[in-house]
């Protein structure tokens, strides 16, 4: 049964796609700035300590919290459809995930559509990756992250490491991941009327700017319909009245039918990525509990 303070988590989630529809003229810079404010309310654990670093060209942030292992390193890519979100909005939850990890956090600043649709973020996700490889940081030593867009984003890099050759990092968390753009899991229609941020027309919106005239079954734009054979172990959570539940849940089943070690974790009574309200849900909380215990199971040196 969902917390008590789970009913004003999914309030906010009212709040926001509220912001973003209140004007039919809004710009997708309008809908940036609301969403970097909206981001702006979640708190930094105190301790937190935030450096700027250029990866391969890609502007990041490090993010260390207190008794960060420096030679462990967990890459997150951030959520907003490819469209909004940054480094910067996420430093709140970059500082819980170094805190329950005990890695440092590499906060990846793709690049965004419709200036910079597909591949543009898969190629700064795997530049950053390869910087690292290129700083001599053990891969066996590396989670890679992410939650929404940044969910798919991490599939998909982890999908594109195994078919350049290059070696793998030590897992992969994926969080509520958008990751099917032909919009044919089944949880786009049963929780249509459940979820409280997303809607069809802004996920369809996202797809039509993000892809452009590619396929939206290419497996770097849908991982669903990539190739899991050989990828290493992942976590992979979706809250149960989120439209984007199915995408991780068959992500998941997918992958533990090509023979990887996938545990999906559905969040009861959970919108969309809601690992982001740390500083003040329970079932967050829990949820990055089990991605500190993924990471020191996985993670070489702990």
């Amino acid at each position: 049964m969902p917390s008590a303070e789970a009913e004003a988590v999914l309030q906010l989630n009212r709040d926001l796609r509220e912001a973003w529809l209140a004007d039919p003229t809004y710009t997708f810079d309008d809908m940036r700035r609301i969403f970097e404010e909206w981001l702006a309310q979640f708190a930094i654990p105190e301790g937190t300590l935030i450096t700027p670093v250029e990866c391969n060209g890609v502007p990041c942030l490090w993010v260390d919290a207190p008794g960060s292992a420096q030679d462990r390193v967990v890459v997150h890519f951030h959520s907003g459809g490819y469209l909004m979100g940054s480094a910067h909005a996420y430093r709140s939850f970059g500082g819980y995930l170094a805190a329950v990890t005990g890695c440092r956090a590499l906060l990846v600043d793709y690049r965004l559509a419709p200036e910079n649709p597909f591949p543009s973020a898969i190629e700064d996700a795997l530049a950053a990756y390869k910087w690292l490889l290129a700083q001599q940081v053990d891969p066996a030593k590396i989670l890679i992250s992410g939650d929404s867009a940044g969910g798919g984003l991490a599939l998909v890099t982890l999908q594109q490491l195994r078919d350049e050759g290059l070696p793998l990092p030590a897992g992969g968390v994926s969080i509520s991941p958008l990751a099917d753009f032909t919009h044919t899991v089944e949880s786009r229609v049963i929780n249509a009327d459940r979820d409280p941020l997303v809607t069809m027309d802004l996920i369809a919106a996202l797809g039509v700017t993000y892809c452009g005239e590619n396929d939206p079954k290419d497996p770097r734009i849908s991982p669903i319909f990539g190739n899991w054979i050989g990828l290493p172990p992942l976590l992979i959570f979706a809250g149960e009245i989120e439209m984007l539940r199915d995408d991780g849940k068959v992500s998941a089943q997918a992958a533990a039918r090509a023979g990887v070690d996938a545990m999906y974790v559905e969040g009861e009574g959970m919108a969309h990525i809601w690992t982001l309200y740390a500083d003040r849900l329970p079932e967050a909380r829990e949820a990055l509990d089990q991605i500190g215990a993924f990471a020191r199971k996985h993670l070489a040196g702990t």
